[in-house]
């Protein structure tokens, strides 16, 4: 499972490596919008409207879990690369001591604040019912999403991007038939879309760990690597934190855009819910460019070939900007016909389309800031990435995604570009970081 990313093609291990990163993140995305589409097909507005705020909430979870398991892959991946075999297996066995205790921590406090964030969400009162049931067996099913997501950091940590896609493929087949099962033949509503979800997170992490088993992981873990390490646990922390609150910051301003809406009616909050798990597609490109590029380049930093891992940020930036060029483009002309995708609701269908036409102008520059946040998380300077996210927050996201709720009533298209502006703000602060960097041999410190 362990593979060595510092000697290959750089553009030939960034395909090859990307590549099952990619399909993982599209797999995910799809077994999320399977949910959506699912309930759309036997259920109304307000159930699927139900879905779209519940799985927001949990996406945000998600998020922050993943974002805290970036110390474990950076971790793991320096380790690697620089073919230091202890430390990775105490980085292993202390990432597993951690998520297991937090995990638990988590899904005992949610179970009891399903009513708080359901009114916080400014939930529709036709959905709320609907919405408590989702997040209620989601919440129950938190140890299943943290054990996922952890042994998929690991992984690629040790340069294994295809194993986790094998893992979430048996999700994506298992969550479609049980939505079906629960949705359609059963009758269970919102609540049969959380327990599909969740029984097929319980299914990828059964058959994660009987890959481990049969193949082993390359690095011996022993009972002392699962005792919390003092130096370990604080560097795991220090990426992984940073890395997770600028994630979970992402997310609230997402809500808060998504309160916006509710706020506007039933047919703003749903094509709102809708334009989201299409953006989520879009995304996959800027989301695999910056896991690659936080995986690779620990590796090679790790290895001390810092001229290698600038080179990676730079081909993953390339490649994002030309995904998000052709996603910008092919949303001004047919962003209905994939917002009809999910509902027959004429209202809800414009709605989406203005939404969409202003979002989707945030997938180009988004690409731009997620390599170079994989890249600084790569040397451990979490920090800038937490930084230029909380600053776009807070002085362009929801700010004018306010405003624009406010004062152009009548189409969604401003709250749009307000997450555009966003990331504009990010990109400048990223790259002038960056050239501060380079110029004090902070990184890249071979070249200088």
């Amino acid at each position: 499972m362990e593979q060595n990313l510092t000697t290959e093609s750089l553009p030939k291990t960034l395909f090859y490596f990307s590549l099952p990163y990619l399909l993982s993140y599209f797999l995910q995305t799809l077994y999320g919008m399977a949910d959506l589409f699912i309930v759309g097909q036997f259920y109304g507005v307000a159930s699927t409207t139900a879905v779209s705020i519940g799985s927001q909430a949990m996406h945000m979870l998600t998020v922050l879990l993943v974002g805290l398991a970036m110390g474990a892959t950076i971790l793991i991946g320096r380790a690697t690369g620089g073919g230091d075999r202890k430390q990775a297996a105490l980085a292993i066995g202390n990432t597993v001591t951690l998520f297991l205790f937090l995990s638990a921590v988590l899904t005992i406090v949610l179970l009891f604040a399903v009513k708080p964030i359901t009114a916080v969400l400014s939930t529709p009162a036709e959905a709320v019912a609907d919405t408590a049931s989702y997040l209620t067996v989601c919440f129950a099913g938190i140890p299943f999403i943290t054990a996922y997501n952890i042994i998929s950091s690991i992984f690629r940590g040790l340069g294994d991007s295809r194993s986790p896609m094998y893992f979430i493929a048996a999700a994506c087949a298992a969550n479609i038939a049980l939505d079906y099962l629960f949705i359609g033949t059963m009758g269970l509503g919102a609540a049969g879309a959380a327990l599909g979800t969740i029984a097929a997170q319980a299914i990828s992490v059964f058959t994660a760990l009987a890959v481990i088993l049969k193949k082993k992981t390359g690095v011996p873990l022993s009972s002392r690597d699962f005792r919390p390490d003092k130096a370990t646990m604080e560097g795991l922390l220090k990426i992984g934190i940073p890395v997770a609150l600028q994630d979970g910051f992402i997310q609230i301003s997402f809500i808060v855009i998504t309160v916006f809406a509710n706020r506007r009616g039933l047919d703003d909050a749903a094509a709102v819910g809708i334009v989201e798990k299409i953006i989520g597609i879009l995304f996959l490109i800027p989301s695999t460019m910056l896991s690659s590029v936080s995986a690779l380049c620990a590796q090679n930093i790790g290895a001390g070939k810092h001229e290698r891992a600038r080179l990676a940020l730079r081909y993953a930036a390339f490649t994002a900007v030309l995904w998000g060029v052709a996603a910008v483009v092919v949303m001004q002309f047919f962003a209905e016909p994939f917002i009809g995708l999910f509902t027959e609701h004429t209202a809800v269908i414009s709605a989406g389309s203005q939404y969409m036409r202003g979002y989707v102008w945030d997938c180009l520059l988004a690409g731009i800031h997620f390599c170079f946040s994989g890249y600084f998380c790569a040397y451990g300077l979490s920090g800038i990435s937490f930084l230029h996210n909380f600053m776009s927050i807070l002085c362009a996201r929801i700010p004018l995604a306010y405003f624009a709720s406010v004062y152009f009533t009548s189409t969604l298209l401003p709250m749009g570009l307000a997450s555009t502006a966003g990331s504009m703000l990010s990109v400048l602060i990223c790259a002038g970081a960056y050239m501060k960097l380079d110029k004090k041999n902070i990184i890249n410190p071979v070249s200088n």
